[in-house]
């Protein structure tokens, strides 16, 4: 089976549940879609776990992207003489990384021996803008917040166009009835007219970023035949 679950946001224990609820295998392929740091408690110990799964496949969210934006910045190791030779750009992004979610992150990741922190880095690096699975005689388009400008060509999209705009989930963005956009980025019950931490699905639209770490749900979706799993919480 093929499943997808975004916007983890370090709730580790919440994912080792939701792997076990689908009963998730060696044969089974799973896709990321974007923000497995920041905002929750386990953000290194889930992107560790998930450098660890040959069958797991991230692709890069809007803070993944602003995590190694600072941190390329800043250097792995992250030193006070690293610190003292940024600009004033760098300070501003550095913070707005944190106001963003990202001081646990931060914290964790510089405790990391540089060797590790060197590790994450390139897995990051090495995270794919998005991701095409066929499955049902359907095409889906996973991408962590949408295809923002989409004409038709995918490769002419950049990472700002893939992570950082937010889909307006009341019009379709592809035309192919057949063909689904699959996205994280913002939580359902923000645009759900029930308000249901829920996948929405609509418009040619799959949604399944649950707001997990606002309270929420974790969910995963499966595409070989559209269920949709949750855990709660903790």
């Amino acid at each position: 089976m093929t499943y997808a679950i975004s916007d983890i946001h370090g709730c580790y224990e919440e994912f080792l549940e939701l792997l076990e609820k689908i009963n998730f295998k060696d044969s089974d392929d799973l896709y990321i879609i974007g923000d497995v740091v920041d905002r929750g408690e386990e953000p290194i110990k889930l992107i560790l776990d998930l450098m660890l799964r040959p069958n797991v496949f991230l692709l890069i969210g809007n803070h993944e992207f602003m995590m190694t934006e600072v941190v390329s910045r800043l250097g792995v190791e992250i030193t006070d003489e690293s610190i003292e030779k940024l600009t004033g750009e760098d300070i501003q992004s550095h913070l707005m990384w944190l106001q963003d979610g990202g001081t646990t992150t931060c914290e964790q990741f510089i405790k990391l021996p540089p060797e590790t922190r060197a590790d994450i880095m390139e897995y990051i690096h090495d995270a794919e803008l998005y991701a095409e699975v066929e499955a049902r005689g359907k095409r889906f388009i996973l991408a962590h917040a949408g295809l923002h400008g989409f004409t038709g060509d995918l490769g002419s999209l950049s990472i700002a166009d893939i992570c950082m705009y937010e889909t307006d989930y009341s019009k379709r963005v592809l035309d192919d009835p057949d063909t689904f956009l699959v996205t994280g980025h913002i939580p359902t019950p923000n645009f759900r007219e029930d308000g249901e931490a829920l996948v929405y699905e609509g418009n040619g639209h799959i949604a399944i970023d649950c707001g997990c770490v606002f309270g929420g749900k974790l969910a995963a979706y499966c595409f070989e035949t559209g269920e949709k799993f949750y855990v709660d919480k903790k």
